[in-house]
């Protein structure tokens, strides 16, 4: 069953920042929670909520671990302590912070949690199956919270380039709003409400980049408990999880340009790809922090 979180214990006994991630870390340690949203270990998940409720650089962290907290501090600190052990919302959602790619994203429950290997595509931009200094119109499919086209903006070498983000999600596209105008790229990235490539018509980039929805039937039933804090539409996707990336490879050849790219993370559901479409030469990416079901697919092998 786990521990019950003690709020006005936390927030009368604990001082220092040492002591709340010291407290955090155990109370996570005692209970099953789940690791999947940036860290993976009780320390590493008390940490983040503790300096990020605080609004401090991680650089800092060990100048001000004996800094003594307000009461408000503390109590703060605590509720959320409270809520990621009893109803194992994830860190993330609790601070409105997540990392992608370097950078600091603003997130809530109407999009899902950055947590795509395709950042580390991103900041090598997209070498060696690209150059970067020919991208000139990029589309971020399922762009969620705007990470990936965001991190593109930031790491592709022109600053010209331009990126449309879209999403079926009213909701989504508000928090990208939010990110968009954070990042200073308003003129760059330009947000859109679409069905996939319904609004798209006639537009050609010379890289597609997507993460869709791609988790099957059985397993969205096994999911954690934290990912039930994750909006459905941003995971599910039919029995076999494919139902979003069937109607992707079948439309992305009619809005590549010849030299384009298309670039999509499927995760699990990879097996089930290859088995559908055995006529496509996907190549499948490896990543040196880990991840895998991303690949790559160039306009020549649509036509070819």
């Amino acid at each position: 069953m786990g521990n019950k979180v003690n709020v006005q214990e936390i927030t009368n006994e604990l001082y220092t920042i040492r002591d709340m991630v010291r407290c955090a870390a155990s109370l996570f340690a005692a209970n099953p929670l789940f690791y999947g949203h940036g860290t993976d270990n009780p320390w590493d998940e008390a940490t983040s909520l503790v300096m990020q409720t605080l609004q401090l650089d991680y650089t800092y962290y060990h100048e001000v671990l004996d800094a003594r907290l307000t009461h408000t501090e503390r109590l703060n600190i605590a509720n959320l302590i409270q809520k990621r052990v009893e109803q194992r919302i994830p860190v993330p959602y609790l601070t409105h912070q997540a990392q992608f790619a370097g950078l600091t994203f603003y997130v809530d429950e109407r999009v899902l949690i950055p947590r795509s290997p395709l950042a580390e595509l991103i900041e090598e931009q997209f070498s060696p199956w690209i150059d970067p200094t020919t991208i000139e119109n990029v589309l971020d499919l399922c762009t969620g919270s705007g990470c990936i086209a965001l991190a593109i903006h930031a790491y592709l070498p022109n600053p010209y380039t331009q990126i449309d983000a879209v999403d079926i999600s009213p909701e989504a596209l508000a928090v990208a709003k939010i990110n968009v105008e954070k990042q200073g790229a308003t003129e760059q990235v330009h947000l859109i409400q679409s069905n996939l490539f319904e609004q798209l018509q006639g537009r050609r980039y010379d890289l597609i980049v997507s993460n869709p929805p791609y988790v099957d039937a059985a397993e969205m039933q096994a999911l954690p408990q934290e990912f039930r804090h994750e909006p459905e539409l941003a995971l599910a996707a039919g029995l076999d999880g494919l139902a979003i990336v069937h109607e992707i490879l079948q439309k992305a050849p009619d809005h590549l340009t010849e030299n384009g790219l298309l670039i999509v993370e499927v995760g699990a559901s990879a097996p089930a790809l290859i088995q559908a479409y055995p006529h496509l030469p996907f190549i499948w990416l490896e990543f040196e922090r880990g991840g895998e079901g991303v690949f790559v697919l160039r306009y020549e092998d649509f036509v070819n």
